[in-house]
């Protein structure tokens, strides 16, 4: 059976977008937000997620040639740091999701479906998914608990009253075996069976989790919806700073930025030891008065023991945006006698980028020695300083 890292996801934005095209405004998936289209914030966001390995893109068929070129241009520019691929989508939801399926490689064993009108859902979300496909799920939703009384309604008469508490509002990613959903799909094909989410094409066949999801994970439907794009919050801006410092000589392997560093010495460290991401880390703490990195996975706790220090970057990070929080820019210098940096600089800026979800332009990586001074200079050890630039919402 595949390992559960063997995921890609499946971005649908092949919608005709007939409610907004009524407001003269155009399919959703391809409205600007921030300086980019609706659906590429939702790329940005999945390319955060380590364990994400590639992205389907899924457009309106005569739109794929037009998009490919401009998916091309977006990922050059920032950076994005992952395969993709671009296909073109069906007449129904259901039918766009079926074709993303086939253009996934042979070697994928787990799938993200994702709805790119819902362009606010989080890194964390996305992990929580992944998470709970590792604890075993084959088939994995995120939903909220549904806070009006909920009634079944015929004629413009009450039919019944539903239970509210069991009652919940799924949302996208949802996560699927492969295996399972491209069953799901071939049987509702062959049945001519409809649903308007994936997890309703599973459910008869196999269960189906549950993990909570997230108020602010909205669907942009209609042209009320359009204020959730509206940026009216006053920002004020702030910056956070971070040092981290790492002895040579332990057994984990050198890792930097997320990149792993072939051939440089062994660190100390209870987690992995990237001093990078974890100075990056304390910096993005102190843009909204966090703390620091050990108050939050402190050495003492087994949890932590060779963690994968992006996925608590990406806790941190997500805990900032909840505060209001938009890193905008990141400034990293390393400081060591060995390794060579240079090498590996383009790709630990380009990883921290798409963890950070910025273009690859604000991410600046230096390097530099101590000139054979203090403990770098004698080659015992390593430290990382780091610097962002962010708003903050009020």
């Amino acid at each position: 059976m595949p390992h559960s890292t063997d995921i890609w996801a499946v971005i649908v934005a092949a919608g005709s977008g007939s409610r907004l095209a009524s407001a003269g405004l155009g399919p959703k998936q391809y409205l600007r937000w921030r300086g980019a289209p609706l659906f590429w914030h939702s790329a940005r966001t999945l390319a955060r997620v380590a364990r994400v390995r590639g992205l389907i893109f899924v457009f309106p068929p005569a739109d794929a040639p037009t998009m490919r070129e401009e998916v091309a241009e977006l990922a050059r520019t920032e950076g994005l740091g992952l395969p993709w691929r671009v296909t073109g989508g069906g007449a129904r939801r259901q039918d766009s999701v079926r074709l993303g399926l086939a253009a996934l490689p042979p070697e994928c064993g787990f799938v993200l479906v994702h709805d790119a009108a819902r362009p606010f859902a989080s890194a964390a979300l996305v992990q929580s998914l992944v998470d709970a496909l590792d604890r075993g799920g084959r088939a994995v939703i995120p939903a909220v608990a549904v806070k009006d009384t909920v009634k079944r309604v015929a004629g413009g008469l009450v039919g019944e009253t539903l239970p509210r508490a069991e009652l919940a509002a799924v949302q996208t990613p949802q996560a699927f075996a492969r295996d399972v959903l491209e069953a799901a799909h071939a049987e509702a094909l062959a049945q001519g069976l409809e649903a308007t989410d994936d997890a309703s094409l599973v459910e008869a066949g196999c269960p189906v989790a549950v993990i909570e999801g997230e108020e602010s994970n909205v669907k942009i439907t209609t042209a009320e919806d359009l204020v959730l794009l509206r940026d009216e919050r006053r920002t004020i801006p702030c910056s956070g700073w971070g040092y981290d410092v790492h002895r040579y000589g332990g057994e984990r392997p050198l890792v930097l930025g997320g990149i792993p560093i072939p051939g440089g010495p062994g660190v100390v460290a209870h987690s992995d030891g990237d001093v990078l991401l974890h100075a990056l880390t304390d910096a993005v703490l102190g843009t909204f008065g966090g703390g620091d990195i050990g108050q939050h996975f402190p050495d003492t706790d087994p949890r932590w023991a060779g963690a994968d220090s992006a996925v608590l970057f990406l806790e941190i990070l997500a805990k900032a945006r909840a505060a209001g929080v938009d890193v905008v820019q990141a400034d990293l210098t390393v400081v060591a006698q060995v390794p060579k940096i240079g090498p590996h600089r383009e790709a630990i800026a380009a990883n921290v980028a798409n963890l950070l979800g910025l273009p690859r332009t604000r991410v600046n990586v230096k390097a530099t020695t101590e000139e054979g001074l203090g403990f770098t200079g004698e080659k015992k050890g390593i430290k990382a300083v780091a610097l962002v630039s962010a708003l903050r919402s009020l």
